[in-house]
């Protein structure tokens, strides 16, 4: 029998600006605040008007400039936590909160991760949906002549996890079914390819790049087949890779999409998320 090593979410170590997080919503939530330019609090102690306190998620500024109405997020990742923020709803009416949780209303709760919004006068307006399969993935080969330990020619399968926000329509930001079309659709076209820096390149031809370059392990001067080697405007770092996966999705995401997130794993528990707004050209 085959033995698979299931990693728990409690497994997990969530960190950003130096506050352990305590999943992967909480970790998304601080993403996105940090990419809007949000400053924020975790774990903040607000009281309440019977003398008692309670600790929300997520404080952040408020207004342009954080001149406005302190702001709050509960992230409700149980039924404690969703009746924690009705009753600090029912007693605190004025305070500027929203809440935000795992979905019900996923059926395939393997393939598909959804967060919703929703405030007190509100309906569902923004999501953000986590695509995680063992089918999203990638081989590939590059050379960081920048790092001595990957100044070689070596190679990684790396499996891919995409993170889509926008505004919602009938309830969904997109269709998981179609998301994974479009995901698998850009991961094979950068399937098996040879990741390079274009700064190193020396020269080309119809069917060849000529790159050259000095690095820890002495001086390289390859041929590389231009159907099996793709340019990159930065070094070939799994950061980059992320990148180049959002350009790439972009372009092919519905027009409700607003933001994408690619996380790349590079071995085990190891790996790259980068997050950046979407433009779409007017129609």
């Amino acid at each position: 029998m085959t033995k698979e090593r299931i990693v728990l979410n409690s497994d997990l170590r969530y960190i950003d600006r130096g506050n352990l997080l305590r999943s992967r919503s909480e970790l998304s939530i601080a993403k996105m605040l940090s990419f809007l330019g949000q400053n924020y609090e975790y774990n903040v102690n607000v009281s309440m008007p019977d003398g008692e306190s309670v600790r929300i998620d997520f404080k952040a500024e408020g207004g342009r400039g954080g001149g406005g109405t302190s702001k709050y997020i509960e992230v409700v990742d149980s039924e404690e936590d969703a009746i924690k923020f009705k009753n600090i709803h029912e007693k605190i009416p004025s305070l500027d909160i929203i809440a935000v949780g795992h979905s019900k209303y996923v059926s395939r709760i393997n393939e598909i991760d959804s967060l919703f919004f929703f405030n007190s006068s509100d309906h569902m307006q923004t999501g953000s949906i986590f695509i995680e399969d063992p089918t999203l993935a990638f081989d590939y080969a590059h050379i960081l002549p920048l790092v001595e330990k990957c100044s070689v020619l070596h190679g990684h399968t790396s499996t891919v996890m995409v993170e889509i926000i926008g505004s919602m329509k009938n309830n969904l930001v997109v269709d998981f079914g179609e998301a994974k079309r479009i995901i698998k659709e850009t991961l094979n076209a950068i399937d098996h390819k040879f990741f390079i820096n274009k700064k190193y390149l020396q020269k080309e031809d119809e069917i060849h790049y000529y790159v050259a370059f000095e690095g820890p392990k002495g001086h390289f001067s390859l041929q590389l087949p231009k159907s099996t080697t793709y340019m990159l405007s930065g070094e070939a770092t799994v950061e980059k890779l992320s990148s180049e996966i959002i350009k790439l999705l972009a372009p092919k995401m519905p027009q409700n999409v607003e933001a994408l997130g690619v996380y790349i794993y590079e071995g085990i528990n190891k790996g790259a998320h980068i997050i950046a707004g979407v433009k779409k050209k007017e129609k």
